[in-house]
């Protein structure tokens, strides 16, 4: 059974989610946010970097900002998880996982991204606090520890050097042949990289801390906090069911395509935070959304009024 059309579904209340629906709810939108509660950095012992709540846990950092959301009395907060939905003349029909429909003439995706790290045992258990993929998040709480990097190449060569700034001892951990170019290997040795080609074979520490790598020939190296490459990729099938563009970046295998103001290439549909972010992060979720939200309205405006909307091109075919 579908409810009255709405002016705009948010899926997904992460960072970007609930940021658009803040600048929605203001500006007296009819908006429903739907949240099926996976954000990424919910193991995370805080958010690091982001300006007022710097440290905060993620689950009261979103925690509060649904408390804010229901100051406006045209935004609804529903949990549930979004199966599919088609494209309709007049906007969008959302099918939920409790056979409910909803109906809305413009959609937001903020469905965030799974981050697929390494197989190594020991990583699932420390993700998000010793094991880490952004120093900027996590790099000041492990500062002056002898750290690792978990990777090799040119790559890893950037964030060996990258993980420096917080720590004298880095060590870039290959398992296998280095491949590093000359020039690499010398800048290593320069910044006091240390180099491991052994095969790691886990992580060591107790309750979730981490305080050596283990390698296969029995032996293990002290490091208080790893640097790991991850993958990107849509938590969610529905940008795809919708028809969305996907493209490939350096962290994402399937980035939902957009344009400067946040416009999919599908009319009518936006995407904003780690959907189709270049670079993830809380602080570039929260931005993102705001502007996915303002253009949404500018546009809805445009349609009313029989306006060109702002940023004319993909919001002008709808």
């Amino acid at each position: 059974m579908e409810t009255t059309q709405r002016d705009c579904i948010v899926v997904g209340a992460g960072a970007a989610g609930l940021s658009a629906a803040l600048v929605l709810g203001r500006a007296r939108q009819r908006t429903l946010v739907i949240d099926s509660g996976r954000q990424s950095n919910r193991d995370a012992d805080g958010i690091g970097g982001l300006l007022g709540h710097d440290g905060r846990s993620p689950t009261s950092f979103y925690a509060s900002g649904r408390d804010e959301l229901r100051a406006y009395p045209s935004v609804e907060l529903r949990d549930g998880e979004v199966v599919g939905g088609e494209r309709r003349e007049a906007g969008f029909a959302l099918e939920l996982a409790d056979g409910s429909r909803e109906v809305a003439r413009r959609v937001l995706l903020a469905t965030g991204m799974d981050y697929r790290y390494p197989a190594l045992p020991g990583i699932a258990e420390r993700w998000g606090r010793s094991v880490f993929h952004c120093p900027f998040c996590h790099g000041w709480e492990h500062r002056d520890e002898p750290l690792g990097v978990l990777d090799r190449g040119a790559a890893g060569v950037q964030r060996a050097l990258l993980l420096r700034v917080w720590s004298d001892d880095v060590t870039l951990l290959t398992e296998g042949p280095a491949e590093l170019e000359p020039a690499d290997a010398e800048r290593l040795e320069q910044a006091g990289v240390a180099v491991d080609e052994r095969p790691v074979s886990g992580l060591m520490g107790p309750d979730g801390t981490l305080t050596a790598v283990s390698f296969a020939d029995g032996d293990a190296r002290p490091c208080g906090g790893l640097l790991v490459p991850v993958t990107l990729h849509q938590r969610s099938p529905l940008a795809e069911q919708l028809g969305a563009a996907l493209a490939e970046r350096a962290l994402t295998a399937e980035a939902v395509e957009v344009d400067p103001m946040f416009h999919t290439s599908l009319p009518g549909l936006s995407a904003a935070g780690d959907v189709s972010a270049q670079m993830p992060s809380v602080a570039g979720a929260i931005a993102a959304g705001h502007s996915a939200a303002a253009m949404i309205v500018h546009g809805l405006m445009a349609e009313a009024h029989g306006l060109t909307p702002v940023g004319a091109g993909a919001e002008d075919r709808r």
